[in-house]
């Protein structure tokens, strides 16, 4: 090679590296600063039991911390019975109460102390040539089968029969024992062989129109059973988010993610000061302050609302050094972190509707704050 063809190509070298480098250097890179052990993701297809997935995933990674190999529990086995729960105060109150897909958090944990738990190999909730859960048609009929029925002068024993056989339709029927790992448990006996507590569990959330250090039930359309939330200022509600990850124990998460800024195709949840930047899920930009006060009006003028769940198991950082929490969704291996999602500080500041714990992920001084108002 000549000296000019040398200089030629070192030019173009230098150009392509001038041209590129800075694109390089602009993608979102994460350093994990805490990952915590969680199965591995699902997808809840087209049904609305976010919920379940979050909490069950929750709940798994809560057995892997307690020394248990990794548990693949049957999302729909709480979901079924969640269906006949929300039938019977659906009718019980007339009609004039929520019945859809949604619940949260607190409903699977209490299902799980009513019912006890399934895994997945022995209860599936679909159909033998199914691959994929889908309740549109299913909800559809069991909320016209309620509503038919509920228009009766004096209603019969027979309805919760009917009710239990349409999810046998749909879902297939419930063994009412199962083997693991070559034993014989029913519901009830397996949760009593992990140890599972569902004492052990609390729900944590940050609204100013209650009084903080105390409970209150949260105001939003898929607490239909009323659970109760205790109530801290939002500073200290990240700050038992921080020290519970970095002890090592998981979150089950409830917010918004009907953001412009929230994107599952790729990975990412941010609150940026400009939403109409071209290259807004390309690179970090400057993002919106968050306040007590900016979080409360988001919440009473319903720019946030209770949209999903999802399962916090770890906290990153940018190469800005912001902070990003790594979250397992359940919509399956999407975009480029195949389920998972980093959502920054500050969308977590404003999007966060609730948090579910093990009640000694928390601080001790909020531990004292919230036990001790009881």
């Amino acid at each position: 090679m000549t000296t000019s063809s040398i200089s030629r190509s070192l030019i173009i070298c230098c150009l392509f590296i001038y041209l590129v480098a800075p694109n390089l250097s602009a993608q979102y890179n994460f350093k994990t600063e805490k990952k915590i052990n969680c199965t591995e993701i699902k997808s809840q297809g087209r049904t609305g039991t976010c919920w379940s997935f979050a909490t069950a995933s929750f709940l798994e990674s809560e057995l892997i911390r307690m020394g248990h190999d990794n548990i693949n529990l049957s999302e729909m086995f709480i979901v079924r019975n969640i269906y006949k729960d929300k039938a019977l105060n659906y009718i019980l109150r007339q009609g004039k109460a929520n019945f859809s897909q949604g619940s949260l958090a607190h409903d699977l944990i209490r299902m799980t102390e009513k019912h006890g738990l399934i895994t997945e190999e022995a209860y599936t909730g679909m159909l033998v040539d199914e691959t994929k859960h889908d309740h549109s048609e299913m909800e559809a009929g069991l909320k016209g089968f309620l509503d038919g029925i509920r228009t009766s002068k004096i209603l019969s024993t027979k309805w919760k029969l009917a009710f239990s056989a349409v999810l046998d339709a749909y879902m297939g029927s419930v063994p009412s024992q199962f083997v693991h790992d070559g034993k014989n448990y029913t519901p009830k006996s397996f949760v009593e062989s992990t140890k599972l507590n569902t004492k052990d569990y609390i729900s944590i959330t940050s609204f100013m129109h209650h009084p903080f250090y105390n409970d209150f039930i949260l105001e939003i359309p898929d607490n239909y059973s009323n659970g109760s939330f205790y109530n801290v200022p939002l500073k200290e509600m990240i700050s038992i988010v921080d020290y519970a990850l970095l002890a090592g124990y998981s979150i089950a998460w409830d917010g918004d993610v009907s953001e412009k800024g929230f994107s599952a195709k790729n990975g990412l949840a941010i609150l940026p000061e400009n939403l109409n930047r071209d290259d807004l899920f390309e690179k970090p930009g400057i993002e919106l302050p968050v306040t007590q006060e900016s979080r409360q009006a988001n919440f009473e003028n319903y720019s946030t609302t209770d949209d999903h769940l999802m399962h916090v198991v770890g906290m990153a950082l940018d190469q800005n050094g912001t902070k990003y929490y790594i979250i397992k969704n359940s919509w399956g291996e999407i975009s480029d972190y195949k389920g998972y999602i980093y959502m920054s500080e500050n969308y977590f500041k404003m999007k966060t509707v609730s948090v579910m714990i093990h009640k000694d992920g928390l601080p001790s001084d909020s531990a004292k704050r919230l036990f001790d108002s009881e």
